[in-house]
């Protein structure tokens, strides 16, 4: 009783305490469940496969790492995603080292009837294991006592003996080396055995196969530098930021999921350990409280059960060591990604507000652009009085107004300056060039509307076509053609129309009307006969002219003074004048005066009328020839 207690107490100590440790890192309530079946190898494979499709979304991450803060978090998270790969590796081959020492439940879960001989056999073999080297150690205690002819038997007693145990052993290492193999066969589906799968699905992982390479001396190839994410300055750039923004989060959220679907499957992996080693534990107990009341051979007996219970402990310390430690960095690492997305979310904010901010200087400017160009409508209402400069103003300010808000547009939505500067210099320059005709046009409305343009309903004459204006438009003008001489002068019912460019070609002629003035030159044309007085006569023809000229005279006055103020500069006044050619048959008179446009049928009527009534009450105005004088208009082109 004193000889083997102390050896016994000590194996329940190293038990309890193994016990102790294992079950304060796995956690109470784990170990409160009780036993349970032990995980199937292809469950560990599951759970390895699981673990790699795991470590697998740190690619996802990686696209993540777009700022400094998160290429550090990227690399917390790649060093603890390796520690944790690897443990799942160490877990797998302890798992693997221990399929030998459950051949019963590895057998039956692979052919329970066709091997139940060699299980059987197995067992047997086990047991006579254990018999004859219970015989061993007994014959070792009693050796200690014998003495002379009697220790000399023992001896050969026991050399014989410990022959039986090295043939058991043998006996009992075949038969489990084939149940092995049946073992492995069968869950790994002529895959080879657990440990060559698990070492093959390692080399899988060139990222552990790194870790090997490196610590033998080689060098790993280094990781390319993440791409620094510009920072947005236009709306554009910021809506596209918080879009990247929310995807970051939403992957960061499926880190965390994929965190504890992992943490799920290692804690039912290591759940049925938990149980073992807690019913082990009980086990020792209950066999160190029997150990006070038990004889030498039970004592003997408990021995080698306390010492079956430590190889246990060892062997279920050894699997629950790397899931414990994978634990504590799988908690790590899900502190680390939300401390992660927490950044994430706080730069969304930013970049929200900022957005905000944005927005709201974009609407205000756009509002004080607005609330300016309705200013200028008003004041141009109330200060311009004049229809066709009233016209250009608010024209002007209809091409401000857009101007101002598209590059206010373009500024707001760009996301760099720099950038927008050089695209719209291209842009331009490729503009100018495809639409030089059409520029030149919207230059030449520029020069039609201008102070000495022309306007709606003025008469003008352009490359030999003479109309009235019935339309100025951006790039093109309209004219109502109208053909004939001077009074007689109709619509042709024709609209021509010409490019505002027109203005700027060298060889095209543009006659127009001067501003504020309607009138043009006629001209009186006879002849007067050799003995006629020519001076009484043209006395009389200029008096005719006069009585008319008289009926309209303050009209022209009045558009000679407008003509004045708007060329600003003095201007003879229209006037009567009266030349005499001598011609062969007589003397020709040629008498130019001004006619308004408007009555000009009547006017020319007017003058025919008092001519012939002044020609027959004079007999000193005697005709040459017919007798009958011709009115003619002058070119426009050549009018005074």
């Amino acid at each position: 009783m004193k000889n083997h207690t102390p050896i016994v107490r000590t194996a329940f100590i190293a038990a309890i305490l193994l016990s102790g440790l294992t079950l304060l890192s796995m956690g109470v309530d784990d170990a409160q469940k009780g036993p349970a079946n032990l995980p199937t190898p292809q469950q560990v494979i599951d759970y390895l496969k699981q673990s790699i499709d795991w470590h697998h979304h740190l690619t996802v991450e990686e696209q993540l790492a777009t700022d400094p803060s998160d290429v550090l978090f990227l690399e917390d998270d790649r060093q603890v995603a390796k520690q944790v790969l690897q443990l799942s590796f160490d877990f797998a081959r302890a798992y693997a080292e221990l399929v030998p020492s459950q051949p019963a439940q590895a057998a039956t879960a692979a052919e329970p009837s066709k091997y139940q001989s060699l299980l059987r056999e197995a067992v047997a073999a086990d047991a006579n294991f254990r018999q004859v080297q219970g015989e061993v150690t007994e014959l070792k205690a009693k050796l200690q006592t014998a003495r002379g002819a009697n220790r000399k038997k023992l001896q050969s007693t026991l050399d014989e003996t410990q022959s039986e145990v090295d043939l058991a052993e043998t006996r009992s290492q075949t038969l489990h080396a084939m149940l092995q193999f049946v073992s492995g066969a069968g869950s790994s589906a002529n895959s080879g055995n657990l440990l060559a799968q698990i070492e093959a699905i390692q080399r899988s992982i060139p990222e552990l196969e790194a870790d090997t390479a490196k610590t033998s001396g080689a060098q790993s190839n280094p990781r390319p530098a993440t791409n620094r994410r510009p920072q947005p300055s236009g709306i554009l750039g910021l809506v596209e930021d918080l879009f990247s923004l929310k995807q970051k989060i939403h992957a960061l959220d499926g880190t965390i999921q994929l965190t504890d679907a992992l943490e799920r499957s290692s804690q039912r992996v290591r759940n049925p350990f938990v149980a073992k080693i807690s019913a082990e534990a009980k086990r020792a107990e209950q066999l160190s409280q029997e150990a006070d009341t038990s004889g030498p051979a039970q004592l003997e007996q408990q021995k080698r059960d306390l010492d079956a219970l430590t190889a246990s402990f060892k062997q279920a310390s050894a699997i629950l060591l790397p899931l414990g430690k994978q634990s504590i960095l799988l908690d790590l690492h899900k502190n680390n990604v939300a401390r992660w997305r927490s950044t994430v979310e706080s730069q969304y904010s930013a970049e929200l507000r900022k957005l905000i901010v944005r927005i709201a200087l974009f609407a205000l400017i756009v509002a004080v652009v607005l609330g300016l160009s309705e200013i200028w409508r008003r004041a141009t209402f109330r200060y311009v009085h004049d229809l066709r400069r009233r016209y250009q103003f608010l024209l002007l300010r209809r091409i401000v107004l857009w101007c101002v808000i598209g590059i206010t547009i373009a500024f707001a939505l760009a996301t760099e300056i720099g950038s927008l500067a050089t695209f719209a210099g291209l842009i331009t320059a490729g503009i100018a060039v495809a639409l030089q005709n059409v520029i030149l046009a919207i230059a030449g409305y520029f020069f039609l509307i201008g102070k000495y343009g022309v306007k709606v309903g003025d008469r003008v004459q352009i490359s030999g076509v003479a109309g009235d204006v019935i339309d100025i438009g951006l790039i093109r003008l309209h004219l109502m053609e109208i053909a004939g001489v001077g009074a007689d002068r109709q619509p042709t019912g024709r609209v021509v129309v010409f490019s505002n460019s027109i203005v700027f070609q060298s060889g095209a002629s543009f006659f127009k009307q001067i501003p504020g003035t309607n009138f043009l030159w006629h001209q009186l044309t006879l002849t007067l006969a050799p003995e006629a007085d020519y001076a009484v006569a043209e006395k009389r023809l200029r008096e005719a002219i006069e009585r008319v000229y008289e009926r309209y005279k303050e009209k022209i006055e009045q558009q000679h003074r407008q003509m004045e103020q708007t060329l600003n500069m003095p201007i003879a006044m229209p006037r009567i004048r009266t030349h005499i050619t001598p011609k062969e048959g007589g003397l020709e008179v040629s008498i130019r005066y001004p006619i308004d446009v408007e009555d000009a049928a009547d006017i020319d009527d007017q003058i025919t009328r008092e001519l012939l009534a002044a020609v027959k009450r004079t007999p000193e105005l005697k005709l040459a020839g017919s007798g009958v004088p011709t009115i003619k208009a002058i070119d426009d082109s050549k009018a005074a």
